[in-house]
This record gives structure tokens, C-alpha cells and sequence, in this order.
């Protein structure tokens, strides 16, 4: 445990962080990439250029500041941090060299207000820190490489087949290429993959939604093509099928976790409903009994991902409800046929199905979750019910 003396000076260095702001965090990475080139086959560049990655991991540095005194608050930021780390197979020893450019960036940024005392003081609460997350992810690691049909690192899959779910959102059927089992995952859970590839200047790793229920011997993925990103545009364009993909095993801590008897409710927007596909089947495949709801929403019919796939499990489970809005219909969009509503998603539309007793999953984008966290509390579902999952940097709603 970290004593009394340690807590203080970094508690005392909070306004110095907030006084430094993000800036912080984007020298820190500035500074590691200069020195430690070879991580950038680790970290999701995109997200450092966009601004999004420094922000995240300012966020986190100072929530650890503010709460060091009680860092039960941070349990469930720390397990997701640490299976997203296992997905990008983080060793322990990278932890070294982030935490020395870490108080390096403390020093060169803080000026005389960072004293020896500060930076030993940092350095305990960051060795503190580190020690937990690579106790948590080397337990992760191994409970995937003795689980049936687990394994360490990356393993080769073969695409076996690639199919267009609509205008942006591409399904890649995934196979091992030595045609052994996989390993179980539970929905809502992700898979990491590992692209080398000549248009590439870097490995390039990227975690996506598995969007189907677990079977032991395949995984699918569906990979929306983002403007301008070099992974999702290189995997829509040039990775047919045959070819071969490194992948890192399932991970994730956005899972799906009720009973046959209670009500669930799926709500997604654009290719946040790849995740509720994976429970949705998963559900459907284990006869739940309770009510299930299927809320989506996206932009217009030609973004309008499994909509068939939605409309026949609907036909044949009776139990199945399912709520589609579109921002901006196509002329040759149907009402009550294609969609239910136009506009964005509003819950009191169908406050039928929005009952305290049922489990709530979403995923989507950051202002689309929000929006259904709030109409959802203003419903008087309790917040221990609603579950979500944050695509990119780690971020509260």
C-alpha cells in the first residue's frame, strides 16, 4: 500500500495537472514516440493524432491523483483499461518505460514546482499503479492460454468469408488456420487484430466487436469503413477471402450477464449494434424467455446493417420486439416497413418496453449514448441496470 507521505505530494500536484491540462499527456507521448519508436506498433496512432488518446490519458491521470485515498473507485476504469491492454498483448516491461517518460514529462513541463519529493513520490504511485494492472493482465493472460481453445500472443486466422451488411459495414468471417477450436468469449466482448501490411508504416493493431454468438470454432467481425481510417479502409478494400489475419484472443468487460427471466433491451446506433448482435443471437440461441427489445438506429436504409437478419428472428420469436429509427430517410425508405421512426432515438416512443425491472445494453457513438443514459434515468431505470460500451479512448457518458 502506498503510505500517508506518498499520498499527500501527489494529492498536492493536482492543481499543477489541472493548471497543465492535456498538454500534459501530449508531451508525454511526444516525448515516449521520439525515444521509444518501436511503440508505435503498439499504440492506435489514429488516436494520438486526433487528439483523443492524450485527452483519455489525462483524464486517468488525474482521476488516479484525485482518488489515490480510495482507489476502489477506479475498479471498473481499471478492468477495462486491462483487458483493453491485453488486446494489445501490453507487456510488463513497457511499464517502466511509460512511467520514466512519465515523471521525465512531470519534470520538463512542472519546472521548480516538481521537486525530488514530487517526482519519488510520483514514482511510488505509478509503480503502485502499474503493479496492479500487470498482476490483473497477466491473470487475464493466462486464463485465456489454458482455457479450451486459447492461446498466447497472436494466432493466424483465414478470412472465410467477407460480407456486406450495408454501404459502410462489412462482416469478415474468421477461421484458425490450424482448424483447431477457439476459445469461448462471452457477447459484447472484442477481438484484436494484428495488420502488417505494405500500406502500413506501422503494425497496427485494432479491437473490434465480435458480432455474432461464440460456437468454439469461428469469430465475425463487422468493421464499419471510417473516413480516413487506414485500418477499416484497408480491410474493406483489400483483405479478400483466403487471406490471413494475426489475431489477439477475445477481451472485454462489456459482457452480457443476466437471467432467462428478465427483460433485456438492445440499443444501438450505427455500427455500435455489433456487439447487441452478439447478444441478440446469444439470447435467441439460449430460448430467453423474457421480453426482448431491439432498438437501433443509423442514418438511413443504406446504412442499415443486419435489417433482415433483425426482421426474420423478429418473425419467429415471440418474444422479440425491434425499434428502428433513421436520421434522414431515402426516398425509397418505407415507413413501419424499413423503419419505425425518423429522427434520432427517442425512449418515450416505445416507454412500453422501457420497464425498471429489465437489464439495459447500449453502444454507439459518445452523443448517442448520452442521450440514452439520460432518457433512460429520466424513465426511472436505475443506473446499476445500464451497461455500455465506449468505442476508442476509455471515457465516461
Amino acid at each position: 500500500m502506498l503510505d500517508q507521505h506518498t499520498i499527500d505530494v501527489v494529492k498536492s500536484t493536482i492543481p499543477l495537472l489541472e493548471s497543465a491540462g492535456p498538454a500534459l499527456t501530449t508531451h508525454f507521448y511526444q516525448r515516449m514516440f521520439e525515444h521509444n519508436p518501436e511503440l508505435k506498433d503498439v499504440f492506435n496512432l489514429t488516436h494520438q493524432h486526433s487528439g483523443g488518446q492524450p485527452l483519455a490519458l489525462f483524464s486517468a491521470v488525474a482521476a488516479y491523483a484525485k482518488n489515490i485515498d480510495n482507489l476502489a473507485v477506479l475498479g471498473s476504469a481499471v478492468e477495462r483499461i486491462a483487458h483493453k491492454h491485453t488486446g494489445f498483448l501490453i507487456k510488463p516491461e513497457q511499464y517502466a518505460i511509460v512511467g520514466g517518460h512519465l515523471l521525465a514529462t512531470l519534470k520538463e513541463l512542472g519546472g521548480d514546482a516538481v521537486t525530488e519529493e514530487v517526482l519519488t513520490a510520483w514514482g511510488n504511485a505509478y509503480g503502485f499503479l502499474a503493479d496492479i494492472f500487470i498482476n490483473r493482465e497477466a491473470q487475464l493472460y493466462l486464463q485465456t492460454a489454458q482455457a479450451q481453445g486459447g492461446w498466447e500472443g497472436t494466432r493466424r486466422f483465414v478470412v472465410q468469408a467477407k460480407t456486406p451488411e450495408s454501404s459502410v459495414i462489412t462482416s469478415f468471417l474468421l477461421a484458425p488456420e490450424d482448424g483447431q477450436p477457439v476459445v469461448e468469449f462471452t457477447p459484447g466482448q472484442y477481438l484484436s487484430v494484428s495488420l502488417e501490411h505494405e500500406q502500413l508504416e506501422f503494425t497496427e493493431i485494432r479491437q473490434y466487436s465480435l458480432s455474432d454468438a461464440p460456437n468454439g470454432s469461428t469469430y465475425r467481425i463487422s468493421v464499419k469503413r471510417e473516413q480516413g481510417g487506414k485500418v477499416s479502409n484497408l480491410l474493406h478494400e483489400h483483405y479478400q477471402v483466403g487471406d490471413i489475419i494475426d489475431v489477439v484472443a477475445p477481451a472485454g468487460d462489456f459482457v452480457l450477464n443476466t437471467a432467462a427471466e428478465t427483460p433485456v433491451v438492445l440499443l444501438s446506433a450505427g455500427v455500435g449494434l455489433t456487439p447487441m448482435k452478439s447478444m441478440l443471437n446469444q439470447l435467441l440461441s439460449q430460448s430467453h424467455t423474457a421480453n426482448i427489445t431491439w432498438v437501433h438506429a443509423c442514418e438511413d436504409g443504406a446504412q442499415h446493417s443486419f435489417k433482415q437478419a433483425i426482421q426474420a428472428k423478429r418473425d419467429v420469436n415471440t418474444n422479440l420486439e425491434s425499434y428502428v429509427w433513421y436520421r434522414n430517410p431515402l426516398a425509397t425508405d418505407l415507413p413501419a416497413e424499413d423503419f419505425d421512426f425518423e429522427g434520432t432515438v427517442e425512449l418515450n416512443k416505445i416507454a412500453e418496453h422501457i420497464v425498471p425491472n429489465a437489464q439495459y445494453y447500449f453502444c454507439g457513438p459518445i452523443g448517442f449514448m448520452k442521450a440514452v443514459k439520460q432518457q433512460l434515468l429520466a424513465l426511472n431505470v436505475p443506473e446499476s441496470q445500464l451497461h455500455y460500451e465506449v468505442f476508442g479512448p476509455h471515457a465516461d457518458l
